[in-house]
């Protein structure tokens, strides 16, 4: 009985040493992970900086309205040329 009883756990202590080993081998894949996605992440929120850099300097009234004039050949219209529709 005492030969079980020891084999049993014997049995019950290697397989909780290899759970052990299984968990902390899967929480160092996890926080590799985890660091990756937070780079990831970090170098988008720069990226949407960046961009949103960008489009308020492209959105600027004065640059609009520049590249209409010059590049598009556009004018404002004459105050006899706008017509207001009402609802």
């Amino acid at each position: 009985m005492s030969r079980l009883l020891l084999i049993v756990l014997l049995a019950c202590t290697v397989a909780s040493a290899i759970g052990v080993v299984f968990v902390r081998h899967r929480h160092r894949q996890t926080f590799i992970e985890l660091s990756r996605a937070e780079r990831v992440r970090d170098d988008l929120n720069i990226e949407f900086g960046r961009l949103q850099l960008e489009q308020a300097t492209l959105a600027e009234s004065n640059r609009v309205d520049g590249i209409a004039r010059d590049k598009l050949g556009m004018k404002f219209p004459e105050a006899a040329d706008v017509v207001v529709v009402r609802p």
